[in-house]
């Protein structure tokens, strides 16, 4: 069972008591745990094979409605989503530095049912300083906060910002140095794909996009189907229809698997995904 739908279960005994009006809110628990997923997924930061780092503080930003509905309840929700993100990073092997944090927040420039996930990687004695980690309900954490990322739960989505490449944790582990999978030479190759300017980094052997919240990379387009194609790393690095609807097309020409290159063009549905590769 996935670790989102046993997230849904464990808020479905709840849903006669705490969470009877969370539920009635245009914005679902359900859908920020998907959206902190995605979040881990995207500044995963890897420092050598056995270490692949993710951040462990995020803020969930709120319309003030959703807001209002949701902060009363802040505390538990709070728990629950810290829960289960570390139960998604123990079955993907990512790590942290730090005790997990979730935190809301009131952002007045979104809409109803409309929301954004920030996160940035702590280590344990700046997670455990009361002055950073305990900040009052509504107040940003006081380090430098991570890019924003815009999350789109439906059709009418909060368009999305463009990123850079995540940063790297405060602290190294010891007798390790970060850096992507390693090429000819020793160098280190760095696998991303870029959707709507958003970047996301390949941080795993394969990643499956789709329009489920279980897929690895989400993709809101009535024309993907839940779980579309696979991209799988290698040298080359090679893209494979997982029997979707409407198929794929690389570089031009509709297929059900391709090989990888920089800069090539992946289409499912309406939406362009353009596959990305660097040395070093």
């Amino acid at each position: 069972m996935g670790v989102l739908k046993r997230f849904e279960q464990r808020l479905e005994g709840l849903v006669n008591g705490t969470f009877a009006k969370v539920f009635k809110s245009e914005v679902q628990p359900v859908e920020i745990a998907g959206a902190l997923q995605r979040e881990c997924d995207n500044n995963a930061t890897i420092w050598n094979r056995d270490r692949t780092v993710v951040p462990n503080d995020f803020i969930v930003e709120l319309s003030a409605p959703d807001y209002d509905r949701l902060s009363p309840y802040s505390g538990q929700l709070g728990d629950e989503l810290s829960g289960m993100v570390r139960d998604y990073a123990k079955q993907q092997r990512y790590t942290f530095m730090g005790a997990i944090k979730v935190h809301l927040q009131k952002a007045e420039d979104l809409d109803t049912g409309l929301y954004r996930v920030r996160s940035r990687t702590l280590a344990a004695s700046e997670s455990q300083n009361p002055q950073q980690g305990h900040q009052p309900p509504g107040q940003p954490p006081q380090a430098s906060p991570q890019r924003p990322t815009a999350v789109r739960p439906g059709p009418a989505g909060y368009p999305a910002q463009p990123s850079g490449p995540p940063p790297m944790p405060s602290t190294p582990p010891p007798g390790s140095r970060p850096g992507g999978r390693a090429g000819a030479g020793g160098a280190q190759t760095r696998r991303w794909i870029e959707i709507n300017g958003n970047r996301h980094q390949i941080s795993r052997p394969t990643l499956v996009l789709g329009r489920s919240t279980d897929a690895d990379v989400r993709i809101d387009d009535p024309g993907v189907s839940r779980r579309h194609c696979e991209i799988r790393v290698g040298n080359p690095s090679t893209i494979q229809d997982l029997g979707s609807t409407n198929g794929i097309v690389v570089d031009g020409q509709h297929t059900t698997r391709a090989t990888l290159r920089d800069g090539s063009r992946i289409v499912v549905g309406s939406t362009t995904i353009v596959y990305r590769q660097a040395e070093g």
